[in-house]
């Protein structure tokens, strides 16, 4: 079934994986939870072999344990979970992975925008069986945050600080009185939050600012913050276990040598540390230079060898990849990247030889061409 869709959500793509966990899982479990919250934790982090479990599983999302306990115990109260950090931080994919684990459904989803309105988090009508039918339960299109209520599963809210003070405002009676009232309606006018309800938000914390969060709202969410992973293991296999995924999608044989995966790492390493010394903006690359933003760049790399190439990695693309992708500001961006080439990458290319002279020499060609 996987095969047929461009992305599977969690509960689809680790169906099996799932359905084995709760089969062996004899922990108590919260309210109308699948898993209890060690086999939650355990579905989120991989297996280790102090589980003693007869079945290895996979590490899904990569960071601290205690950020994800702290996720799982909020849910297991009543109140809602509010995920913050930069963007690229894997707020998102964690959500997804939570309430694919607890519920088995993590499609009820709403995304955050200036254009979001309270009936995206509510309910509207179909406007064609009002005409025929007039109001009623029937013609009442439920939000996905309502459809969770009635049941009892997780809804999910995406990018929260995106959408206006109105729409957040109406998320206060929801996490805080756990109904809805339809006043359209005289009979059968309240919609009741089942147990196992919850909210799971992600903000941007580089959103502040943009729409802020008001002092009840805040009250009504537990905040757990996902920091950016600078420890270079952990960014290592986050990047691996994406872009394996990303072959497999493609179907595509291509080998990444750990070599230029050691420089696409280290490359970003150091433009982290050059925009954590910039004396201003306009010093530092606009992009936020996360984890996700290192799988774009290899992920742009591997396709553009694999169409437009001899189907093998190399640093000359990497290294095009890169500067293409980071390149947003003409001329500010190429400015940084052309003071970050001459100055770092080439006295590393001739201190360390391999494959760091074929990486300047394409860092160089491809900030020529777009200068």
């Amino acid at each position: 079934m996987t095969d047929d869709l461009l992305r599977a959500p969690a509960e689809v793509k680790y169906a099996d994986e799932l359905d084995w966990l709760e089969s062996v899982d004899d922990g108590p479990k919260p309210f109308s939870w699948r898993l209890s919250p060690k086999m939650v934790r355990l579905f989120v982090l991989g297996s280790e072999r102090a589980d003693g479990l007869d079945r290895e599983v996979d590490q899904k999302w990569f960071g601290d344990r205690s950020f994800v306990e702290r996720a799982i115990v909020t849910l297991a109260s009543d109140r809602g979970l509010l995920l913050i950090g930069d963007p690229g931080t894997g707020k998102s994919w964690l959500a997804e992975l939570l309430s694919a684990a607890i519920c088995r459904n993590s499609t009820l989803v709403v995304q955050g925008t200036a254009g979001t309105t309270e009936d995206h988090i509510k309910y509207s009508w179909n406007v064609s069986m009002v005409i025929a039918k007039g109001q009623s339960r029937d013609s009442m299109i439920p939000s996905p945050i309502m459809t969770a209520m009635e049941g009892g599963v997780i809804g999910r809210f995406e990018e929260l600080t995106r959408s206006t003070s109105d729409v957040q405002d109406a998320l206060i009676s929801i996490l805080s009185e756990k109904y809805v009232s339809i006043p359209e309606l005289d009979d059968d006018n309240v919609v009741f939050a089942k147990p196992g309800f919850s909210i799971i938000a992600t903000a941007n914390s580089r959103d502040r600012g943009v729409n802020d969060l008001s002092s009840a709202l805040k009250r009504r969410f537990n905040f757990v913050r996902i920091p950016v992973v600078t420890n270079r293991k952990s960014e290592t296999e986050i990047v691996r276990f994406r872009t394996e995924e990303l072959l497999r999608r493609h179907a595509i044989e291509l080998d990444v040598p750990p070599s230029l995966l050691d420089i696409l790492l280290q490359s970003f390493a150091d433009l982290r540390a050059a925009a954590a010394s910039a004396g201003s903006d306009d010093e530092k690359l606009e992009s936020a230079l996360s984890t996700a933003e290192q799988i774009g760049v290899l992920e742009d790399a591997i396709l553009s060898s694999h169409f437009f190439g001899d189907r093998r990695l190399t640093a000359e693309r990497l290294a095009a990849s890169l500067v293409g992708s980071l390149a947003r500001r003409s001329p500010e961006d190429l400015a940084i990247l052309n003071k970050y080439w001459h100055g770092v990458v080439e006295p590393r290319s001739k201190a360390e030889g391999g494959e760091w002279p074929v990486f300047l020499d394409g860092g160089r060609q491809t900030i020529a061409t777009l200068s």
